[in-house]
């Protein structure tokens, strides 16, 4: 996977010229048809989650015994009523991936606020104050790191119990220190500039300085590590519904129906192909975006 660029652009005064440089990374990522083609897909996905009753009518946990198993349309024995065929209780297979992108939008954006605002905070804190803070910070990010991530965030769940909010929550607290490692870097480097130099001398405040002058100077690399680890949080998140530990088996998740149909590849290969697709294609586009939004906001292609 992709990690998030070094370096930062120089501070801007101006807010048109801060606003030209908006424009002008908006205009190089328009110009990457991979980007374009990774929004596309993220646009899609975010349509599905927020008007998926909308787009589809059906109950996606409707189940119709007398419907099992029947494959997609284009497949003989398959029907227009079922674009993608019904799983092993007659549930719609493509209503239940729209619904399915609900749970996936939900946990890679709350995984992201809850793990950026933890790890920005603690790296802006340790690269900006130094000493024994840095020291602790630093070590508590050490021992976090020694465990593996996804083992931890499987016990978390073991422990308290499956459920929506405590997949977040495990996959939240476990992925912070992704940008405690970027963030410190930056800020350590952005410590020496004169502009903070220039702050320190007009007498601002700790808290000040880093929410005006450096906070904005990170942006850019947070954005880009923030979309690479909502790709990385659908993945978890399916992994943990694929083993049971995710979500109700009532909610529609991608992992949950990948798991069901598994059992069914030799008679029903659609039950598992389509799921696993959506997880596959999902995750491409978000870091189809991420790799475009590297590149557009690097700053050595600012002009």
């Amino acid at each position: 996977m992709a990690t998030a660029f070094a370096g930062v652009a120089p501070p801007r005064d101006d807010e048109f010229a801060q606003a030209s440089v908006h424009v002008a990374a908006l205009r190089r990522l328009a110009r990457d048809p991979a980007a374009v083609i990774g929004a596309a897909i993220v646009a899609v996905v975010a349509v599905c989650a927020i008007f998926a009753p909308l787009i589809t009518r059906v109950d996606p946990n409707a189940q119709d015994l007398t419907a099992t198993l029947i494959p997609p349309m284009w497949i003989a024995g398959g029907n227009h009523a079922h674009v993608l065929g019904t799983d092993n209780l007659g549930r719609d297979l493509l209503t239940r991936i729209i619904w399915g992108s609900r749970v996936s939008a939900i946990v890679g954006l709350s995984v992201v606020a809850i793990g950026g605002t933890i790890g920005v905070t603690a790296g802006l804190v340790a690269g900006y104050r130094r000493g024994w803070v840095d020291a602790v910070i630093a070590r508590i990010t050490d021992v976090q790191l020694a465990f593996p991530l996804v083992l931890l965030a499987v016990a978390i769940v073991a422990v308290v119990g499956p459920g929506l909010l405590t997949v977040i929550a495990a996959i939240g607290l476990t992925s912070w220190v992704q940008y405690v490692r970027v963030v410190r870097a930056e800020t350590m480097s952005l410590r020496e500039r004169e502009f903070v130099a220039a702050a320190e001398a007009a007498g601002a405040t700790s808290r000040r300085i880093i929410a005006r002058h450096l906070l904005p100077n990170v942006g850019s690399a947070v954005i880009v590590l923030g979309t690479f680890e909502i790709a990385r949080a659908i993945v978890f998140e399916s992994s943990l519904s694929f083993l049971g530990l995710g979500v109700p088996p009532t909610t529609p998740s991608w992992g949950g129906m990948l798991a069901d149909g598994r059992q069914y590849l030799d008679t029903a290969w659609w039950t598992a192909l389509f799921p696993g697709l959506a997880i596959m294609v999902a995750v491409m586009g978000v870091n189809l975006l991420g790799d475009g939004l590297r590149d557009a906001l690097d700053p050595a292609a600012v002009n």
